[in-house]
């Protein structure tokens, strides 16, 4: 399993070099033979039995946070890239830019706050990262505008084979795709490792374009819902239930057929798995399936508590189940079934 390493890596929207550069280095190790595109995906060939063209998908980029501002006591300002929830932001220690600068989300402290502002979410704008720094003049020695921001998180496991860690959300994916490579499976497919899905599904666009698949396989890190206060008909996926099957969400409509088989596969071969019940966010196979003139879809995801936040968390049970569908969804398909 690559995951730890994976998740140490910094790989914000549009910044991905260090997860691109690692998974560069393991396909080289492995003899597999790959291509980096002009927008940054890389674009790795399983060779073996083919009856279709298959492209199994999953993106580097996180959410994170860009320098917009450093202000006269030196201070930075920031904007947020990708859906971040402001609430998970004051007090989360970060490293600004390629020298990875630590810091800390800072705001007002509660004593200073006034009434109004007590037990509000504190606006993205009002926000800072404190590097420690007395002026402008030095931040901007360590710091430049347009500089990307990542969460610190140890990749921790814990309680009933969980794991802790930031961006599992694709990460995940990323590792998921690097086993089933590293098998060496006597069946074809396309590992797709893309950029800048958090900020609107890029990547996959022009991979999709260039390799115009029969099947698109993206393979996630979803959101989970089986905490307390959630009604059990709202629980979008469940911690520990296996790898899911998304059935829509808000960029596709996956074609019920194909998901339909692929629980049957994991059945025929004792694999965990259930149906996301949520149909908010969406992934890279909204722009898959609209490549040229189509692509069938489907979406096998970990379920991932805390998503889009500096903790997530995954069970090693659900990962080792989608990597297990992943292939034999894979082997089926190449055999024509």
């Amino acid at each position: 399993m690559f995951l730890k390493e994976l998740t140490e890596l910094s790989g914000v929207s549009g910044c991905e070099y260090e997860v691109r550069n690692y998974i560069k280095k393991k396909l080289e190790e492995m003899g597999c033979s790959y291509c980096v595109d002009k927008l940054g995906n890389v674009i790795a060939h399983n060779k073996g039995k083919k009856s279709k063209t298959i492209m199994v998908a999953a993106h580097m980029d996180e959410v994170g946070l860009i320098v917009t501002h450093i202000d006269g006591d030196g201070f930075i300002r920031f904007q947020a890239v990708g859906g971040i929830d402001p609430r998970v932001l004051n007090s989360k220690q970060v490293l600004v830019g390629d020298k990875k600068i630590p810091g800390v989300i800072g705001s007002k402290a509660v004593h200073l706050m006034s009434d109004d502002e007590r037990g509000k979410t504190i606006p993205v704008e009002k926000l800072y990262i404190d590097i420690g720094s007395g002026s402008k003049t030095e931040t901007e020695k360590l710091v430049s505008i347009g500089d990307y921001v990542v969460f610190v998180s140890d990749y921790v496991e814990f309680g009933d084979s969980l794991i802790k860690a930031k961006a599992l959300d694709d990460r995940a994916g990323c590792s998921a795709i690097l086993e089933l490579l590293s098998m060496k499976l006597d069946a074809d497919f396309y590992g797709v490792f893309t950029v800048m899905e958090e900020v609107g599904c890029r990547g996959a666009v022009t991979a999709a374009y260039a390799l115009e698949p029969d099947l698109g396989i993206v393979i996630e890190g979803t959101v989970c819902a089986d905490m307390p206060g959630i009604d059990e008909h709202s629980k979008s996926t469940i911690i520990g239930a296996g790898a899911a099957l998304s059935i829509m969400d808000n960029s596709t409509i996956y074609d019920i057929d194909i998901v339909r088989a692929a629980a049957k596969i994991a059945e025929e071969n004792n694999i965990s798995y259930q149906y996301r019940k949520s149909s908010a966010g969406g992934n890279d196979a909204g722009a898959i399936h609209k490549t040229k003139d189509g692509s069938k879809v489907m979406a096998i995801s970990v379920p991932c508590r805390y998503i889009h936040s500096a903790v997530n968390v995954a069970s090693k049970n659900d990962y080792n189940s989608v990597v297990n569908l992943t292939k034999a969804v894979i082997i089926a398909n190449q055999k024509g079934e």
